[in-house]
């Protein structure tokens, strides 16, 4: 997608297509009145016609208006006025890519971002449209027999930005879009894929290409034969009713020589049938999205190298299956992790802490500066949160702000759960150091946690996405989060923000 920006006038602007709203008052925005007064009136006359309405939601293609350069303007409805902010503008430009699906347009101009929404820099207003436009009109269809759609016609787009100045950042904004538009696509895919493709070996092959595509990233994959020798025996207890060999996947970018890295550890369960602690039949077919945590880090890692951002980031995703089987761990089985402490399995279907809290353990070696684990973790954050917000875990107050104002600002927004010793004793065992489980009261918070018995003495926080990561129903499938969080908190580190 070629990127571009302009601070013409919209009726001057050549092209396909330029982008304007109007209020649901009628009022034409600031490029929809420069495009009434080039055509003489030709908005109002069908505003007061009652063929543009500007109620949100609403948009009209209109071709060869008198007076534009342009062969086609599209008009968006921005609602009300009082009302028109970030939210509303990120749900024009979705409204912008819907109407622009399916046509032959190939470059579009949007002017969107030169309505009034406060302070917000030009770099966001840019961001937000690519992300927008380039979000809306992904498309899954590589499982599907016949021919597939054709791919959108779309290869330009364009920022208009009231002065030079702006444009500058607006140039940054989009392209940091776009990258973050590539992560996000590329966690969906893995997501979306079923699990007798995605496997745990897939996920490897897909960390190798993007090793292979950045000169600035390495990628090694260990085998069970290593991940043995180091230890790792609660990771390889989660593997043991499956066929396919577990994964311990370990990207490196180095963008920022010898500096700490950020670490990011991501739960690669690539199908989990709960193990011998058997989920229930209905909706089992979406446990191919408990790799969304893996799929998360690794779109990040693609964005961060695509970027080339002065920063070292560091990505660990433990990977395999959890099936039932003869050969599957037992409820009651204890386990010693890769640090040492032993663990009394209670329930087999909490297993992402399991591989997670070794990979946390592996991932010491680095000494980060910052260490972030992302996972589908628990149905008891689902319950808490909804669909709508990450939980943020940590014990570290200034980690926690740090993800959530990154979260803000990228649209991705989340939610501090508290972590507190009252909740850790929930976890006692008579016969290990801890159990993996601590009853249903607080269920996201005690396996929180678990996992930060691991990460004792790092700045650690953990995030669990079992709520954001996929949709249900008729909408079914993966979402990319949290990648645009995840690429703003590492933006910030990298003070790569104009």
């Amino acid at each position: 997608m070629e990127l571009f920006t302009t601070t013409s006038a919209a009726h001057r602007r050549p092209g396909n297509c330029v982008v304007v709203g109007v209020y649901e008052n009628g009022k034409p925005g600031r490029a929809a009145l420069d495009i009434d007064e080039a055509s003489n009136g030709h908005l109002a006359t069908l505003i007061k016609n009652g063929d543009i309405s500007g109620k949100e939601g609403t948009t009209l293609m209109l071709s060869q208006v008198p007076g534009v350069r342009a062969s086609r303007v599209l008009v968006v409805g921005l609602g009300k006025i009082s009302k028109f902010n970030i939210p509303a503008l990120r749900r024009a430009v979705r409204e912008t890519a819907s109407a622009l699906r399916g046509s032959r347009i190939r470059d579009v101009v949007s002017y969107l971002g030169l309505e009034d929404i406060g302070d917000t820099p030009a770099y966001y207003r840019a961001r937000y449209t690519v992300e927008d436009i380039g979000n809306s009109l992904y498309a899954f269809h590589e499982t599907k027999s016949g021919r597939k759609p054709p791919a959108p016609a779309l290869k330009k787009i364009g920022i208009a930005t009231a002065t030079r100045s702006e444009a500058t950042k607006a140039r940054a904004g989009a392209e940091h879009g776009a990258a973050i538009v590539a992560g996000m696509s590329l966690a969906r895919d893995l997501g979306n894929l079923p699990p007798n493709v995605c496997t745990p070996a897939y996920l490897a092959r897909t960390a190798q290409k993007i090793g292979r595509q950045h000169k600035a990233v390495t990628t090694r994959v260990l085998n069970e034969a290593e991940i043995r020798r180091l230890g790792m025996h609660s990771f390889l207890s989660v593997t043991g009713g499956t066929t396919l060999p577990a994964k311990l996947i370990l990207m490196q970018y180095k963008g920022a020589g010898r500096n700490k890295p950020v670490v990011l550890v991501g739960k690669g369960i690539t199908f989990d049938a709960g193990g011998i602690s058997l989920k229930p039949g209905p909706g089992m077919d979406e446990m191919k999205f408990d790799m969304c945590g893996a799929a998360a880090v690794i779109g990040t890692m693609a964005a961060v190298a695509k970027m080339g951002l002065p920063i070292n980031l560091n990505v660990v995703v433990p990977s395999c299956e959890n099936l039932p089987s003869g050969t599957a761990t037992r409820p009651g089985d204890i386990v010693t992790s890769m640090s040492g402490q032993t663990i009394e399995i209670l329930n087999t279907d909490a297993e992402g802490r399991l591989i997670l809290c070794d990979a946390l353990t592996y991932s010491r070696r680095y000494k980060p500066e910052v260490i972030i684990d992302v996972a589908t973790l628990t149905g008891a954050c689902v319950i808490a949160l909804g669909k709508h917000r990450t939980a943020i875990m940590t014990y570290q107050d200034d980690l926690a702000n740090e993800i959530a104002d990154a979260g803000i600002s990228a649209d991705d927004r989340g939610w501090r759960l508290p972590l507190a010793e009252e909740y850790e004793k929930q976890l006692k065992s008579n016969f290990a150091d801890f159990a993996n489980v601590g009853g249903r009261d607080g269920g996201a918070i005690t396996a929180g946690c678990f996992l930060g018995k691991f990460a004792d003495g790092m700045n650690w926080a953990h995030l669990d996405i079992a709520g954001t990561a996929w949709r249900s129903g008729a909408a079914k499938g993966s979402t990319g989060r949290p990648v645009p969080m995840l690429t703003e908190f590492v933006l910030r580190r990298a003070r790569a923000i104009p």
